[in-house]
């Protein structure tokens, strides 16, 4: 009997000894997100919900560390303007999503036909959240839908490149019980970019209903091979009464713009000040755009035109060729 029990008191440690180990990078769950970030360089995130008031919070990656998404990435509903699900900072980091990968940032929740415009009915303003991101790190290969209003933020970012991404609004192109006769979604813009140098975005599908890429400042930044859908096209601006209002150096290339309202537009804020220069449209191609192909405005309003334009922003060798 005593030799029973003996045996029986080592089973449970002997089959605890067989079970396979939990892998801290490969994340199944919210919680296991804070280790992978802070312990790992090959992070995995296996199609989880990122709970209500919770970030996907990736701004503390390791140097050189890669992140991929797996199956699919949702989002429970935070009604908050100043909150951002997804932030993003590193040096040298990658950013990809493997086969088959979805980010859904649950836009029906919140659309309402206003976007950012209706602070009633408060949403995270910024879908992803880009900032002093460096060192050559790259953001590629994902898939993304139903973000509540803009989609990436790009801030104070340097040696970045952003490819081979699909950006799928569509869904918001069609009104809800809250939007009336007007699209449910609205201010989607696709990428916003701002107080950043060596910027690449290339090879990317844009369906929303708002600026494909907006340019508020920064320098040296290349938007090349862009397919933009529904929006309102390839903008600079708009420029004025920001913290940065200095856009220099900026080059839209091999790009097709269709089913939009404008294709290539430069836009100034009235009344105030700061520089746009050298920005280059170069080999743009425009399908069905139902107002206006090439925009240069410097009297912007985000409600309307003032009709009162001012040159306070100074531009300046700008080119249009091939559009």
């Amino acid at each position: 009997m005593v030799r029973n029990i003996a045996i029986a008191a080592l089973l449970p440690a002997a089959f605890a000894s067989t079970l396979p180990k939990r892998d801290p990078c490969s994340v199944t769950d919210y919680s296991g997100l804070a280790t992978a970030v802070s312990s790992c360089t090959n992070i995995v995130l296996n199609g989880f919900q990122v709970p209500t008031g919770k970030a996907l919070d990736l701004s503390k990656l390791k140097d050189g560390a890669t992140v991929t998404f797996k199956g699919k990435t949702t989002f429970a509903t935070t009604a908050d303007n100043d909150f951002d699900p997804i932030v993003i900072s590193g040096n040298g980091i990658t950013i990809t999503g493997a086969s088959g990968h979805v980010i859904d940032g649950n836009g029906p929740a919140y659309w309402d036909g206003e976007g950012s415009n209706n602070k009633d009915n408060p949403k995270p303003d910024h879908f992803i959240v880009v900032k002093k991101t460096t060192g050559n790190s790259k953001i590629t290969n994902l898939n993304i839908q139903n973000w509540p209003v803009h989609c990436f933020d790009i801030t104070g970012s340097s040696q970045l490149t952003i490819s081979g991404l699909i950006l799928d609004n569509r869904l918001g192109d069609k009104p809800n019980a809250k939007s009336g006769s007007l699209p449910a979604a609205h201010n989607s813009d696709g990428f916003d970019i701002s107080s950043s140098d060596h910027v690449t975005l290339d090879n990317i599908h844009v369906y929303n209903q708002d600026d494909c890429v907006a340019v508020t400042s920064g320098t040296n930044i290349i938007v090349s091979n862009m397919y933009c859908s529904g929006g309102h096209g390839l903008s600079i601006g708009s420029v004025g009464g920001k913290s940065n209002n200095v856009v220099n150096g900026v080059q839209f290339l091999d790009s097709q713009i269709v089913n939009s309202e404008n294709g290539c537009r430069i836009k100034s804020n009235s009344g105030t000040t700061g520089t746009i220069a050298n920005v280059t449209y170069q080999n743009i191609s425009l399908t069905n755009i139902s107002k206006y192909g090439v925009d240069v405005q410097q009297d912007y309003l985000n409600g309307g035109p003032t009709g009162k334009p001012t040159n306070g922003v100074k531009i300046s060798g700008i080119k249009f060729i091939k559009v």
